[in-house]
């Protein structure tokens, strides 16, 4: 980081990974989209001084085909129970992230018990967004995305956005500091730096400013 001169090592990994690493105490800093689990973490004693810094939103992402007849609509829970009762491809990352609790959580917000519903029309990745996204290029799949990454994602072949603007799709962002009390070699002072940063307004300004194709990727949120 320029400003502060602090030299920041990311680790990139999904909110579960993230998580789990903070809690072995092999980072200072968690950066992740997933509160309920955040302020489990930090309910636990393993972080502290939880905040908002971001959001996004999620997107089903979809063939043009559309399989399921779900394109323009703005339920994603009606959406997700047609491709159920279609038995249309629907990739997951399966791998504790962050978006795959989401998933998780907007399937049963449907009403659908997805691991009595899927069979094979069901594809569990168990990896990242870039390679899951992958997947469902390949399959020509519906996936849920996090809308940063699917503008960054090259490799789209047929696959567009079909649902959009659910407010059940919102995506916050949080930062924690783990805890020196459970881990004595966490960097305490610059890992509290590397946050005020990221919550000041020269900080919130950077992540206003970050886009890909002109499109703004994440929305500052980060309150006094």
């Amino acid at each position: 980081m320029k400003e502060t001169g602090i030299k920041v090592r990311v680790i990139a990994q999904g909110t579960g990974q993230a998580l789990d690493t903070g809690r072995r105490g092999d980072a200072d800093v968690v950066f992740v989209h997933d509160k309920a689990k955040e302020e489990q973490f930090v309910a636990d004693g393993f972080g502290i001084g939880r905040r908002d810094v971001m959001y996004n939103d999620f997107v089903l992402i979809g063939p043009k085909a559309d399989p399921a007849k779900v394109a323009g609509g703005k339920d994603i829970t009606e959406a997700l129970k047609k491709i159920s009762a279609a038995k249309a491809p629907f990739v997951s990352r399966g791998d504790k992230s962050g978006t795959h609790s989401a998933e998780l959580r907007l399937w049963k917000e449907g009403g659908i018990d997805i691991e009595q519903a899927k069979g094979p029309w069901y594809k569990d990745t168990g990896s990242g967004m870039g390679p899951a996204l992958n997947t469902a290029a390949s399959l020509n799949a519906y996936i849920l995305a996090d809308r940063g990454t699917w503008l960054s994602f090259k490799n789209r072949r047929d696959l567009v956005v079909v649902v959009e603007g659910d407010e059940r799709l919102f995506n916050q962002y949080g930062v924690i500091l783990v805890n020196p009390a459970k881990h004595r070699h966490v960097k305490k002072e610059l890992g509290q730096q590397f946050i005020d940063w990221v919550v000041s307004p020269e900080g919130q300004k950077a992540i206003a400013d970050y886009k890909i194709d002109g499109q703004q990727l994440f929305f500052p949120n980060a309150r006094p």
